[in-house]
């Protein structure tokens, strides 16, 4: 893999730009962990809802913002035409009304068409490996199958699984950093995975606050049937607020900041969302969405809910490419601006 050497500092071409970071960002990352676990344990039901309605939409836009352009080889001509097609799919499958299709059938149609994204983005990388591509393909058979045999468990991993995701992306991302990977990753897992096995372990009980009626309707979207008890419920519910927020943290704060490289590339794809315009939508589209919240909480969210699988729906062939080892080579690497200094040298 060429090293280019930029004033100094190594370019990894697969990866982006190499990154030396301060502590500004650890700190930040371990304040705002403090501050979300504090909430989650005391106001969890009102830290989940402010904080769909505060920040909801505009981390939408900008995950996918950072998806597009970190990704753009991996989301671009036939694959990603036939991935919005499933999503949109995906997207009346939550909006069509009950009354002309139950419940349970739309539930199960996701569930299909969530499985078409993964095969779809199976095929396209490994077409050419058909002994991979096979065992791939019977593993999704087996998960689609318990998936349509326990929708209600299917639907309870994938809201906790999307607020884990961006330890993957930041995992791929600090492959950049010159030094102290090991501390990053470190810092990462423990607020992705420490603090929720402690919470659902029971050992933060004493700080958890007494449920309320909201934290009760709250907590069966978020727990596994057989475990909902109001005590489990609320440890659910607490890891869910923790991890919304956080994830918030990571999409509106650090990668923005960051990975500036990833929003260059998806400002040359999509120009008419250059510069403050991304943030200026998901502003004012999560204010409208705020307003519809405050009128009539269960049709926003179900709005809400439709509109936001793109985001959530998109980021998982990506990451499925990612696991397989197909990322490496199909991940673009930033073109140069004319604000980028001149590459200096360049080693095989």
């Amino acid at each position: 893999m060429a090293i280019a050497t930029v004033e100094g500092a190594a370019v990894r071409s697969s990866a982006g730009p190499a990154v030396r970071l301060g502590a500004a960002p650890s700190a930040g990352f371990v304040l705002a962990a403090a501050l979300a676990l504090v909430l989650a344990l005391r106001v969890p039901a009102g830290l989940a809802v402010v904080g769909l309605a505060a920040f909801g939409v505009l981390h939408n836009v900008l995950e996918l913002r950072y998806v597009a352009g970190r990704f753009a080889a991996v989301l671009a001509g036939p694959l990603l035409r036939l991935l919005l097609v499933l999503v949109t799919g995906i997207v009346c499958c939550r909006l069509v009304p009950p009354s002309l299709v139950p419940h349970p059938v739309a539930q199960r149609a996701e569930i299909l068409l969530a499985y078409g994204l993964l095969a779809a983005a199976c095929w396209s990388g490994l077409r050419r490996r058909p002994l991979l591509l096979a065992g791939s393909g019977a593993v999704l058979a087996v998960a689609a199958s318990a998936s349509l045999a326990f929708p209600a468990y299917h639907f309870v991993v994938l809201a906790h699984l999307h607020n884990v995701v961006p330890l993957l992306f930041l995992w791929e991302w600090s492959r950049r950093l010159v030094r102290g990977r090991a501390v990053f990753l470190g810092l990462q897992c423990g607020w992705v995975l420490l603090v929720p096995a402690l919470l659902l372990a029971g050992v933060l009980d004493g700080w958890l606050a007494p449920g309320t009626g909201l934290t009760a309707k709250l907590a069966v979207t978020y727990t596994p049937p057989t475990w909902l008890t109001p005590g489990v419920g609320l440890r659910f519910l607490a890891v869910f607020a923790f991890l919304q927020s956080m994830h918030y943290v990571v999409w509106v704060w650090f990668l923005p900041r960051y990975a500036p490289d990833a929003t260059g590339v998806f400002e040359r794809r999509l120009p008419a969302l250059r510069g403050g315009r991304a943030w200026l939508l998901g502003a004012v589209a999560g204010g409208l969405l705020a307003v519809l919240f405050a009128a009539d909480y269960a049709q926003g969210r179900t709005l809400y809910a439709a509109l936001a699988s793109y985001h959530a729906y998109l980021e998982f062939p990506v990451l499925l490419m990612l696991v397989l080892g197909l990322g490496e080579a199909r991940t673009v690497p930033p073109l140069p601006t004319p604000t980028d200094p001149p590459l200096t040298k360049e080693s095989p």
